[in-house]
């Protein structure tokens, strides 16, 4: 399970002219699922997010979590972010999972997030052709993948 998280003033999801989901003061965090993810990358990615010290406090220095700014998340599913790219000039996405194995690790991903934050995690909707509007904050873009958490 990969992820990159973006921290952002402000951020919007929108699905043909409709916008499905928006936040202030947060994360957008893209998700990339394969088939050998499971819970338990789930539980950790889901802490590491939540747990992540990467809002400023008065001293401008990266040390308040989600928590500490009561800050919000959109997840936007991202199969893209296990393109393989070594060979060629078309990025092949066969290491991503496909739907019937990604939509409920999906789901469960989101559900963990909300637990573990105490509120409603707001999301994109899964292979939908969705245009993600944010601003950056910082800019602030992390990288995390659960295969490498030791």
């Amino acid at each position: 399970m990969k992820v990159v998280i973006q921290r952002v003033t402000k951020a919007s999801v929108t699905i043909e002219g409709e916008k499905v989901a928006s936040i202030t003061n947060g994360l957008l965090v893209l998700l990339g699922i394969v088939d050998d993810d499971t819970q338990e990358d789930i539980n950790w990615l889901s802490n590491k997010i939540v747990n992540l010290r990467i809002f400023e406090d008065d001293h401008q220095v990266m040390n308040k979590s989600l928590f500490d700014i009561n800050g919000d998340i959109i997840v936007v599913s991202q199969f893209t972010l296990h393109a393989a790219t070594k060979k060629g000039n078309r990025p092949s996405y066969i290491k991503a999972a496909k739907p019937d194995v990604a939509i409920p690790l999906y789901e469960a991903f989101v559900k963990t997030l909300e637990a573990g934050l105490g509120k409603t995690v707001q999301t994109g909707e899964f292979g939908a052709d969705m245009k993600v509007e944010l601003l950056n904050d910082g800019p602030v873009t992390i990288i995390i993948d659960s295969k490498n958490k030791e």
